[in-house]
This record gives structure tokens, sequence and C-alpha cells, in this order.
């Protein structure tokens, strides 16, 4: 059990913003989760993984993956009030949910440096 917290590059966020942006994604995310789901990754560790992609069509091309393996996923919108402009969509939450249902669609994104 795991949950993927997804991040666009090109948005050159600051650190603060990138962990305020995914700290939505992990919460939006979580709520949508299957409640035996989210026990089980409670019970687990809680396993979290912040994975990154180039650009917003990469970032939607992932969450419509999302939606077609019914995974549970959140593509936060930011509202503009510090370094972004107004509906820039920053990143994406998926999970919590299986290892195997995840990795089918993350699996060739590389880790947020």
């Amino acid at each position: 059990m795991k949950q993927i917290i997804i991040v666009r590059r090109d948005l050159k966020m600051s650190k603060g913003k990138t962990a305020a942006q995914s700290c939505h994604a992990c919460l939006g995310s979580y709520k949508k989760a299957d409640k035996e789901k989210i026990q089980k990754w409670e019970t687990n560790g809680q396993a979290k993984i912040v994975l990154r992609v180039d650009n917003l069509e990469e970032l939607l091309e992932v969450q419509k993956s999302a939606i077609l393996n019914n995974l549970p996923n959140c593509l936060v919108i930011d509202q503009g009030r510090t370094e972004l402009p107004p509906s820039t969509i920053t990143c994406l939450g998926i999970g919590p949910d299986e290892d195997l249902l995840i990795d089918k669609i993350t699996k060739d994104l590389k880790l947020l440096n």
C-alpha cells in the first residue's frame, strides 16, 4: 500500500510551495480512498512517494490513467495567493491503494529532487 504525489517540474515552485501543494494532494486523494484501503495503508506505515512530471500534459495523462484504473486521485488547483496565477494545476495525489495498481501507471516516473 502506498500513496503517490506527482509534482509539475515546469512551475519551478519554491520548496515551501511544493510542500504545501503536495499536502493538498495527499489529503485530497486520501479523502477519496476506500476506508478498508486507508486502514490497511495506515497500519503499514503510510508510505508516500513524491514523483515528478515535466508539464501539465504529462500530469493530466497520469490522472486519466488513474481514473481509468479506478484509483482515488486528487488534482490540485492553486488559488493564486502567492507564487502562481489563479487556477494553476500544480500536482496530483493518487491513493492510498495497492502498490501493483499504482505502479502500473507511475512506474516510469522519476522521483522529485
